[in-house]
């Protein structure tokens, strides 16, 4: 629900259909929101436990799976998530065949693979969340630009070489910036970054409400054709010497047909 509040305060759709299993918890929720419709702007909201209810969705978002255990590793979480999203799928691609869709759930890196497989999208209609999250590095996203890829989490690449506060290169200050020798210790930001998962994990026993404002801002993108660039995940193959079927979190611009065009970085050899 953390998805739908922060997609509702954006003001992105004029109908929200929610899908679940839990037909009471989700009768309830939609009742809950439905009394808040006086102090927000509010679209028709729909909900039923058959994915018919989505049908000719512009933008699909999927947030189910199983909640990662303490100590599991996102790979680990995969085996248990995937074989779940198999039915789902088909649904999906049975009521919006022509829906950008959107894999929120854990590890989306795993989950996209198989939704690419199953859906017969294009590539440019299946996006993950990635590291659109992983990117905020500390510093107001109006003032720096950087970026995270790779695999979201544990794995994931800060592309130092890339970041630039108010159009000063960051290397230009620091030349040792992510390195061991740097002074400044910027690593540690990424370090905190990764861990703070497991940490909000261990504290509250699950992450919601940083994901779910990411996840509200590719869809604004999509749907109001902004063109901007996001860490998110798609196909790598032909990329920085990648020759398998792999998905990765790159730089992606997105548009109404979603992804539209890849930012290709150049990078230093020992990230590659």
């Amino acid at each position: 629900m953390a998805c739908a509040i922060s997609i509702l305060l954006k003001g992105l759709s004029d109908e929200l259909a929610f899908v679940d299993d839990d037909e009471g918890k989700l009768m309830g929720e939609t009742m809950d929101l439905k009394h808040g419709s006086p102090f927000v702007k509010m679209p028709n909201i729909v909900s039923s436990k058959d994915c018919l209810v989505t049908a000719n969705s512009n933008v699909v978002i999927i947030t189910a799976g199983t909640c990662q255990i303490k100590g599991e590793t996102l790979l680990d979480l995969a085996h248990r998530n995937v074989s779940m999203f198999k039915l789902m799928f088909c649904n999906i691609i049975q009521y919006s065949s022509c829906c950008k869709l959107m894999i929120v759930s854990s590890p989306d890196f795993c989950i996209f693979y198989v939704a690419w497989k199953l859906s017969a999208f294009p590539k440019s209609h299946v996006i993950g969340s990635g590291c659109n999250l992983d990117t905020r590095l500390g510093i107001h996203s109006e003032r720096c630009h950087g970026l995270v890829l790779g695999e979201h989490g544990d794995s994931s690449v800060p592309v130092w070489s890339g970041v630039h506060i108010a159009g000063v290169p960051l290397k230009d200050l620091n030349s040792d910036t992510g390195t061991d020798a740097d002074p400044e210790q910027w690593e540690s930001v990424h370090r905190d970054v990764v861990s703070s998962g497991y940490e909000m994990l261990k504290k509250k026993g699950y992450i919601s409400w940083g994901v779910a404002l990411s996840v509200a801002d590719i869809p604004e993108s999509i749907l109001k054709n902004l063109r901007r660039v996001h860490p998110v995940s798609t196909i790598g193959k032909g990329l920085y010497g990648i020759n398998e079927e792999v998905f990765l979190s790159i730089p992606c611009i997105l548009g109404d047909n979603g992804i539209t065009d890849l930012v290709k970085l150049t990078l230093k050899r020992r990230l590659v």
